[in-house]
């Protein structure tokens, strides 16, 4: 039987699921997810191998009108995401409209001769299969996509039949990870993108963009089944440090929390985790920080 494998692009606006997708296919969590925009800031490489083929996930920060020198990086790292691949999944959400984003990224994929696969993500927002169908002509009639598949990532819904369309679609090549390798991402950055998750979901918009985690440290104790990580929460503004400690210190504990329950199960052992919140004004427009902090491309 002919091996196959090759890389994947996961490209679209903020927001429509693509990090969910990408978690669904491989099956276990590589990105972060939150109902915010532009959670994801790095291209992150997530890994598909069974007996047939190995699929190279690239998951890309979300396209968008940027406003400070992260969202520039960002942007960029998702255009050339369009670069060096052997085919592109574009995800849109349930919107029965093609907006300017969508059409902004949709103009950029005419120019590239990389197969493109449409997914039309959320699903299960749609209640009316005749509401399906029409956007799915709506996108049809652009002539620009090889496939259009439906699926509902949240609810892990055809799932199986997009991983089928690009498994069909790869050409013969070699396993370029280990069957174990999930992703390329260290556990340093794992962890660190699990606690700035964590700060998504317990904080309000006005905050999560201004965001940074940096790992301190990550050390195991020797003769005992427990790694000590300490962290600190960046944030641009001492209201916002306000607001991510919380009232009595309330939200920064569920933070760390809910944060040291999947740093246990992604590690396998027990975390003893120690959070900081510290303010670095203008972080986002200062590149040196913004390398600091991981988020290593070119501006």
């Amino acid at each position: 039987m002919t091996y196959k494998s090759g890389f994947v692009s996961i490209v679209g606006r903020p927001n429509v699921g693509k990090s969910t997708l990408m978690n669904d296919m491989v099956g276990e969590k590589i990105a972060i997810m939150s109902d915010k925009p532009q959670t994801t800031r790095n291209t992150i490489q997530a890994v598909y191998t069974d007996e047939e083929a190995q699929i190279v996930f690239m998951d890309t920060p979300g396209i968008h009108k940027p406003k400070n020198k992260l969202g520039e990086m960002m942007v960029k790292s998702a255009s050339d995401a369009f670069k060096n691949v052997d085919s592109i999944i574009f995800v849109v959400d349930d919107s029965r409209t093609i907006g300017k984003g969508d059409s902004l990224i949709i103009e950029n994929l005419k120019k590239t001769s990389t197969p493109v696969f449409l997914v039309i993500n959320k699903i299960d927002k749609i209640d009316n299969k005749e509401d399906l169908f029409e956007m799915i002509r709506m996108y049809d009639d652009l002539n620009v996509f090889k496939e259009i598949i439906p699926t509902s990532a949240l609810k892990g819904s055809n799932i199986d039949s997009l991983i089928k369309v690009i498994k069909r679609n790869l050409n013969e090549g070699p396993k370029y990870f280990p069957d174990y390798m999930v992703t390329d991402q260290p556990e340093r950055v794992l962890v660190s993108e699990l606690i700035r998750e964590k700060v998504l979901h317990y904080t309000n918009d006005e905050v999560p963009h201004g965001v940074a985690i940096e790992i301190e440290k990550m050390k195991e104790r020797k003769g005992k089944d427990l790694i000590d990580i300490s962290a600190v929460i960046y944030c641009e503004r001492n209201s916002h440090k306000g607001i991510i400690i919380g009232k009595q210190g309330k939200k920064l504990k569920g933070i760390g929390k809910s944060a040291r329950e999947e740093i246990e199960f992604l590690l396998g052992t027990k975390v003893n985790l120690q959070i900081w919140v510290k303010v670095k004004e203008n972080w986002r427009n200062l590149p040196n920080y913004i390398s600091y902090f991981g988020l290593k491309e070119e501006i």
